[in-house]
Protein backbone atom coordinates (compact mmCIF):
# COMPACT_ATOMS: atom_id res chain seq x y z
CA UNK A 1 0.00 0.00 0.00
CA UNK A 2 3.10 2.22 1.00
CA UNK A 3 4.19 1.95 -2.33
CA UNK A 4 1.33 2.77 -4.32
CA UNK A 5 1.49 5.85 -2.73
CA UNK A 6 4.59 6.71 -2.76
CA UNK A 7 4.34 5.76 -6.76
CA UNK A 8 1.11 7.54 -6.98
CA UNK A 9 2.50 10.92 -4.94
CA UNK A 10 -0.23 10.64 -2.52
CA UNK A 11 -0.17 11.56 1.33
CA UNK A 12 -1.86 9.34 3.83
CA UNK A 13 -4.92 11.70 4.45
CA UNK A 14 -5.20 12.00 0.45
CA UNK A 15 -5.52 8.13 0.94
CA UNK A 16 -8.27 8.56 3.25
CA UNK A 17 -10.37 10.63 0.79
CA UNK A 18 -9.88 8.00 -1.28
CA UNK A 19 -11.22 5.44 0.52
CA UNK A 20 -13.80 7.03 0.88
CA UNK A 21 -14.44 7.54 -2.82
CA UNK A 22 -14.72 3.65 -2.53
CA UNK A 23 -17.24 3.46 -0.16
CA UNK A 24 -19.44 6.42 -0.44
CA UNK A 25 -21.43 5.11 2.77
CA UNK A 26 -23.68 7.68 4.70
CA UNK A 27 -25.08 5.28 7.36
CA UNK A 28 -24.59 4.88 10.55
CA UNK A 29 -24.00 2.34 12.92
CA UNK A 30 -27.18 0.92 14.43
CA UNK A 31 -25.70 1.77 17.98
CA UNK A 32 -25.40 5.21 17.95
CA UNK A 33 -27.57 8.65 17.14
CA UNK A 34 -26.34 11.41 16.18
CA UNK A 35 -26.01 14.82 18.84
CA UNK A 36 -29.45 16.59 18.43
CA UNK A 37 -29.51 19.09 18.86
CA UNK A 38 -25.98 20.46 17.08
CA UNK A 39 -24.82 23.41 16.67
CA UNK A 40 -22.61 23.99 14.09
CA UNK A 41 -20.93 27.08 15.34
CA UNK A 42 -19.81 25.97 17.87
CA UNK A 43 -18.43 22.92 16.49
CA UNK A 44 -16.12 24.55 13.94
CA UNK A 45 -12.96 25.33 14.72
CA UNK A 46 -9.71 23.05 15.85
CA UNK A 47 -9.97 19.43 17.12
CA UNK A 48 -7.16 17.37 18.33
CA UNK A 49 -7.39 13.70 17.65
CA UNK A 50 -6.74 11.63 21.09
CA UNK A 51 -7.49 8.31 20.29
CA UNK A 52 -8.49 6.34 16.99
CA UNK A 53 -9.81 3.29 15.55
CA UNK A 54 -6.60 2.47 13.11
CA UNK A 55 -6.84 2.83 9.48
CA UNK A 56 -4.43 2.37 6.59
CA UNK A 57 -4.81 6.39 5.69
CA UNK A 58 -3.90 7.41 9.14
CA UNK A 59 -1.46 4.94 10.30
CA UNK A 60 1.91 6.27 11.47
CA UNK A 61 0.69 9.76 11.74
CA UNK A 62 1.39 11.38 15.11
CA UNK A 63 -0.15 15.65 15.95
CA UNK A 64 -3.50 14.93 14.28
CA UNK A 65 -5.93 17.66 13.95
CA UNK A 66 -8.68 18.58 12.23
CA UNK A 67 -10.11 22.14 11.60
CA UNK A 68 -13.78 22.94 10.38
CA UNK A 69 -14.92 26.36 9.29
CA UNK A 70 -17.22 27.58 6.97
CA UNK A 71 -17.55 27.62 3.27
CA UNK A 72 -19.34 30.35 1.44
CA UNK A 73 -21.95 28.13 0.46
CA UNK A 74 -22.75 26.96 3.87
CA UNK A 75 -20.81 23.59 3.37
CA UNK A 76 -17.86 23.21 6.52
CA UNK A 77 -14.52 23.19 5.38
CA UNK A 78 -12.31 20.23 6.70
CA UNK A 79 -8.97 20.28 6.92
CA UNK A 80 -7.28 17.35 8.43
CA UNK A 81 -3.06 17.35 9.16
CA UNK A 82 -0.92 14.56 10.65
CA UNK A 83 2.85 13.98 10.68
CA UNK A 84 3.95 11.18 8.92
CA UNK A 85 6.43 9.88 11.61
CA UNK A 86 7.94 7.54 8.18
CA UNK A 87 8.62 10.77 6.18
CA UNK A 88 9.13 13.43 8.87
CA UNK A 89 7.05 15.52 7.29
CA UNK A 90 3.45 16.71 7.46
CA UNK A 91 0.63 15.53 5.45
CA UNK A 92 -2.36 17.26 4.82
CA UNK A 93 -6.16 16.70 2.98
CA UNK A 94 -8.63 19.18 2.56
CA UNK A 95 -12.29 18.13 2.00
CA UNK A 96 -15.95 19.23 2.27
CA UNK A 97 -18.55 18.44 4.33
CA UNK A 98 -22.43 19.01 4.52
CA UNK A 99 -25.39 17.78 6.66
CA UNK A 100 -26.95 14.29 5.97
CA UNK A 101 -30.39 15.24 6.29
CA UNK A 102 -31.09 17.96 9.41
CA UNK A 103 -28.59 20.66 10.43
CA UNK A 104 -29.47 20.29 13.74
CA UNK A 105 -28.09 16.58 13.96
CA UNK A 106 -24.40 15.67 14.01
CA UNK A 107 -24.62 13.86 11.18
CA UNK A 108 -22.62 14.76 7.88
CA UNK A 109 -21.41 13.58 5.06
CA UNK A 110 -17.60 14.82 3.90
CA UNK A 111 -15.64 14.78 0.53
CA UNK A 112 -12.76 14.93 -0.36
CA UNK A 113 -13.15 13.76 -3.63
CA UNK A 114 -16.41 14.97 -4.41
CA UNK A 115 -19.29 13.95 -5.51
CA UNK A 116 -18.21 10.85 -3.13
CA UNK A 117 -19.10 11.13 0.54
CA UNK A 118 -18.33 9.12 4.17
CA UNK A 119 -20.58 9.51 7.07
CA UNK A 120 -19.20 11.89 9.70
CA UNK A 121 -21.71 10.85 12.81
CA UNK A 122 -21.27 13.37 15.91
CA UNK A 123 -22.77 10.77 18.43
CA UNK A 124 -21.43 11.85 21.71
CA UNK A 125 -20.70 16.11 22.51
CA UNK A 126 -19.69 17.33 25.52
CA UNK A 127 -22.66 20.09 26.47
CA UNK A 128 -19.61 22.57 26.14
CA UNK A 129 -18.23 21.81 23.01
CA UNK A 130 -15.01 21.08 24.55
CA UNK A 131 -14.64 16.74 23.84
CA UNK A 132 -16.64 14.90 21.04
CA UNK A 133 -17.04 10.93 19.58
CA UNK A 134 -16.99 10.71 15.90
CA UNK A 135 -17.97 7.51 14.19
CA UNK A 136 -18.17 6.61 10.27
CA UNK A 137 -20.92 4.53 8.62
CA UNK A 138 -19.80 1.29 10.80
CA UNK A 139 -18.37 0.79 14.01
CA UNK A 140 -14.89 0.01 12.34
CA UNK A 141 -14.06 4.23 12.49
CA UNK A 142 -14.03 5.89 15.85
CA UNK A 143 -12.08 9.30 16.77
CA UNK A 144 -12.33 10.70 20.46
CA UNK A 145 -11.43 14.49 19.82
CA UNK A 146 -10.68 17.07 21.81
CA UNK A 147 -10.03 20.84 21.65
CA UNK A 148 -7.23 20.88 23.82
CA UNK A 149 -3.97 18.09 22.09
CA UNK A 150 -4.57 16.04 25.42
CA UNK A 151 -6.87 14.69 28.57
CA UNK A 152 -6.16 13.05 31.64
CA UNK A 153 -6.52 9.48 32.02
CA UNK A 154 -9.74 9.69 33.91
CA UNK A 155 -11.42 11.62 31.41
CA UNK A 156 -9.98 9.37 28.72
CA UNK A 157 -11.65 6.46 30.36
CA UNK A 158 -14.91 7.89 30.21
CA UNK A 159 -15.09 8.50 26.61
CA UNK A 160 -13.89 5.23 26.25
CA UNK A 161 -16.31 3.43 28.03
CA UNK A 162 -18.92 5.76 26.35
CA UNK A 163 -17.85 4.05 22.93
CA UNK A 164 -17.41 0.65 24.30
CA UNK A 165 -20.61 1.19 25.74
CA UNK A 166 -21.91 1.80 22.20
CA UNK A 167 -20.27 -1.87 20.46
CA UNK A 168 -16.84 -0.19 19.55
CA UNK A 169 -14.18 -2.08 19.55
CA UNK A 170 -12.23 0.25 22.18
CA UNK A 171 -9.05 -2.37 23.05
CA UNK A 172 -8.05 -1.40 19.57
CA UNK A 173 -7.65 1.97 20.27
CA UNK A 174 -4.46 3.98 18.84
CA UNK A 175 -3.90 7.25 21.61
CA UNK A 176 -1.71 9.01 18.82
CA UNK A 177 1.29 11.39 20.50
CA UNK A 178 0.51 15.18 20.31
CA UNK A 179 3.85 16.43 21.37
CA UNK A 180 4.51 18.92 18.52
CA UNK A 181 1.48 20.80 19.70
CA UNK A 182 3.05 21.18 23.01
Amino acid sequence: MVNILARCNLSKLTFAGLLMLLSGCTGMPTTIEPVSPFEVQRYLGTWYEIARLDHSFERGLSDVSAVYSLNDDGSIKVSNRGFDTDEQKWQQADGRAVFVDDDNKGHLKVSFFGPFYSSYVVFFLEPDYSVALVSGFNSDYLWLLAREPELDKIQISRYVAIAAEAGFETDKLIYPEQSRYQ
